[in-house]
């Protein structure tokens, strides 16, 4: 005869398992959807016009894994012609947000190419009077260059700060029976004075989710925040 305590840790195992394969996500959460990220992100808005480049700091993956994790990568160099000034641009798209596949945060990169974080805070970027975007503020340094960085990270409709609350979205994403997918919009300008890097970067971000068509600016930050904007 089976043990009643057997039976009961059988019974507890079964019921775990039946948990798991009941939480297990099933349905795809894609705010791109079938259009391209290149597509959506304007090349010449006001008076900056972009060009690709491939020499900004990036995550680098090998093989497969670099593939599954981001689909696609934006870098563009985007040069005012009316003050010369330059904002570098790194946007790395993943249709897949889950415990093996996520965004990696500048933070953690810049580090890994030599770069020491100077200074690294959340912030709030004023899209319009009613819409506020959270982002992080970071800077930069090696070899006595600074550089002065603003980025966000969107995971689903989530728009998580840390890499702790990114941790948090993606599990309740999960728990909603979902596998998302995700940007990191990275923008950065080389500066030694910070507040005046900011200046230029703020404005410019505005602008350019403002140039992105209304029905097309969900990708970069969110359904809620898309639809605060004015059209």
């Amino acid at each position: 005869m089976t043990p009643r305590r057997d039976f009961i840790m059988g019974a507890a195992c079964l019921a775990g398992a039946g948990a798991a394969f009941g939480l297990r996500p099933r349905r795809r959460l894609s705010l791109l959807g079938p259009r391209k990220m290149e597509d959506i992100v304007p090349f010449a808005f006001g008076a900056w016009a972009g060009h690709n480049v491939s020499d900004l700091v990036a995550p680098k993956e090998e093989g497969d894994l670099a593939s599954r994790l981001y689909g696609e990568r934006l870098e563009r160099i985007y040069v005012n012609a009316s003050t010369g000034a330059e904002v570098m641009m790194l946007m790395a798209y993943g249709d897949t947000q889950s415990s093996e596949l996520q965004l990696h945060r500048p933070e953690i990169c810049y580090p890994a190419f030599g770069y020491e974080i100077k200074q690294n805070e959340p912030a709030h970027l004023r899209l319009s009077a009613v819409a506020m975007l959270p982002v992080r503020r970071l800077v930069a340094e090696a070899s006595g260059q600074r550089e002065n960085i603003v980025y966000w990270t969107r995971l689903g409709e989530f728009l998580p700060t840390t890499g702790r609350e990114q941790q948090l979205d993606r599990l309740k994403t999960a728990l909603g029976g979902y596998v998302a997918d995700g940007v990191l919009a990275r923008f950065s300008v080389i500066d030694n004075d910070a507040d005046e890097a900011y200046q230029l970067l703020a404005p410019f971000i505005v602008d350019l989710i403002q140039a992105v068509r209304p029905n097309q600016r969900s990708p970069l930050i969110g359904t809620r925040l898309a639809h605060l904007l004015p059209a």
